[in-house]
């Protein structure tokens, strides 16, 4: 039966993850592909460049990393100290900045609340005003 990923992960027990991630298919992450005679060495530093990028959005910290030809190995340290005095805005800013979300995240994050009962949304305090409105309803 599966568990919810919170009874899997205990950041306090096992901090520290190795994870690993690999193409498919013959596919090349970086290198040259004698296969297709296509370099793809500009890849290692931009999976570099993002990886280090994805471990200041999160509270993460990079602690070592391989880029090879079709795969690439990181360990990371989990930091939930850091993250604990997030508010909700701010984990769902920080997710913005990597993805663009859902309707409701996107209103969330330009500080429009979502009204239910109306089924619509509308600007409580914002920054951006009209704009912010229009970002969200598309108009």
């Amino acid at each position: 039966m599966t568990q919810p990923r919170g009874t899997l992960v205990s950041a306090t027990d096992t901090p520290y993850y190795h994870c690993v991630s690999r193409c498919v298919q013959r596919a090349f992450l970086c290198g040259y592909d004698q296969h297709t005679e296509t370099d793809y060495e500009h890849r290692r530093q931009w999976l570099e460049s993002k990886l280090h990028h994805v471990a200041t959005v999160f509270s993460i910290k990079l602690c070592a990393y391989a880029v090879m030809s079709n795969h690439y190995h990181v360990v990371v340290h989990l930091r939930p100290d850091d993250a604990a005095h997030w508010s909700n805005r701010e984990v769902v800013q920080r997710w913005h900045t990597l993805f663009r979300g859902t309707y409701l995240s996107q209103c969330y994050k330009t500080e429009i609340r979502y009204y239910p009962r109306k089924l619509r949304c509308f600007i409580v305090t914002s920054k951006h005003g009209v704009s912010a409105y229009q970002a969200c309803h598309g108009s």
